[in-house]
């Protein structure tokens, strides 16, 4: 008997040994993207700048701010996501005839500030307008992420038919859509015409949204009490930061940012509200070139840049008095920033309670409100989980 035991005890040892081998060798199913790389969010917005736009191109410059302040507030399994947008210009007879008409104004970056400029510097012109072919190089040019839980977007919006141009659009929804990269199409005209001229179906192949908009509709915001307020600290935050390296460069940077702000308060009160809030992100801070951002997340060491590389404000300080001054200017941030959130808040709040007593007032076929609208739908499905969700 005892010998038995020990042959049977030897034979489930063995059993399990096995077992664990067997386990051990399987493929593993694992995220695409290593772990210490953060999740990312890519939206290629695609406009068309032919005649009939200008609404339109100036809807998106209005509510750039709106659009991204959802997108840098989305988390992915409460992971912060690292955003990129990318623009593309399509239908305009100035650009030539051999690109078909399409344009790449910007490939994806993480400085929103460039893609702000990009947008005041549009103009409208013509045209032909080949979705399609614009589609396929968006899909074909830009760096998109090849992992599979990344939130890859194209947004495309334009008022002729889909199926316009060369380029045959189905071809070009099926290779986004291929690339794990859904299309959300925005017709600029009346649901029953999008659906006739292929804008639906375009969205359906590449399991996007397709929604309608008026890109004439008059951008109607709302007054509030923290308007002004946010629009001095968004000015204000401007001066905490330290730009190092290239100095040409980082002239150009703070002069770039100091001119969006110019441009945001001149759209509208809520455009650079919008804007203020969104300069109190991580996402605007880590975009920016920024010596500060740089030092605290381990980008640089303050010992190892060249004076010719160190900002103004830090050269002819010594180390201690260097050292001092960074402090200061972060803590400053960090109070502007804080203000500005508690601000924003006050002012969403203020904003509910409007729109409750107003009911549908102001109009909700913009473009920010489809662009948000897509997004919520489309973040759902990557486990991105977006304030409104």
């Amino acid at each position: 008997m005892k010998t038995l035991t020990l042959l049977l005890t030897a034979s489930l040892l063995l059993g399990s040994a096995i077992n664990a081998a067997e386990i051990a060798s399987a493929p593993k199913v694992a995220d695409s993207r290593p772990q210490q790389t953060p999740p990312r969010i890519q939206l290629a917005i695609l406009l068309d700048t032919s005649n009939s736009m200008d609404g339109l191109i100036n809807q998106a410059r209005t509510q750039l701010w709106k659009i991204v302040n959802e997108l840098a507030t989305t988390k992915c399994k409460d992971r912060e996501p690292h955003l990129e947008v990318a623009l593309y210009e399509y239908g305009n007879d100035s650009l030539s005839a051999a690109t078909l008409h399409v344009r790449q104004v910007i490939g994806f970056t993480d400085n929103l500030d460039c893609v702000s400029e990009e947008l005041y510097a549009l103009t409208t012109n013509g045209g032909q307008e080949y979705c399609g072919a614009v589609i396929r190089r968006a899909v074909d040019d830009l760096d998109w992420s090849d992992s599979t839980a990344d939130l890859k977007m194209i947004v495309i919006a334009g008022n002729e038919p889909f199926s316009q141009g060369p380029v045959d659009f189905r071809e070009s929804c099926r290779s986004s859509i291929a690339k794990g990269i859904t299309i959300t199409t925005i017709h600029c005209g009346s649901e029953e015409d999008g659906i006739e001229t292929g804008w639906k179906e375009g969205a359906a192949i590449a399991e996007g949204s397709y929604l309608c908009i008026n890109q004439n509709e008059p951008i109607v915001t709302v007054p509030t009490p923290f308007d002004d307020k946010l629009s001095q600290l968004s000015i204000q935050v401007n001066a905490t930061y330290l730009y190092f390296g290239d100095q040409k460069k980082a002239r150009e940077q703070a002069l770039r940012q100091e001119a969006q702000d110019t441009n945001a308060a001149n759209s509208t009160p809520a455009a650079a509200a919008d804007r203020a809030l969104f300069k109190a992100s991580r996402q605007y801070d880590r975009a920016s070139g920024d010596l500060l951002n740089a030092l605290a997340n381990g980008r640089v060491k303050l010992k190892d840049l060249k004076d010719e590389e160190l900002p103004a404000e830090l050269r002819q300080l010594s180390k201690e008095k260097r050292q001092r001054l960074i402090e200061s200017r972060r803590k400053e941030r960090a109070r502007i920033q804080q203000e500005i959130k508690t601000l924003s808040r006050q002012r969403q709040e203020f904003l509910a309670e409007a729109a409750e007593k107003a009911g549908d007032y102001p109009p909700h076929n913009t473009l920010d409100a489809a662009v948000l609208q897509a997004i919520r739908e489309q973040a759902v499905r990557k486990q991105f989980t977006s304030p409104q969700n």
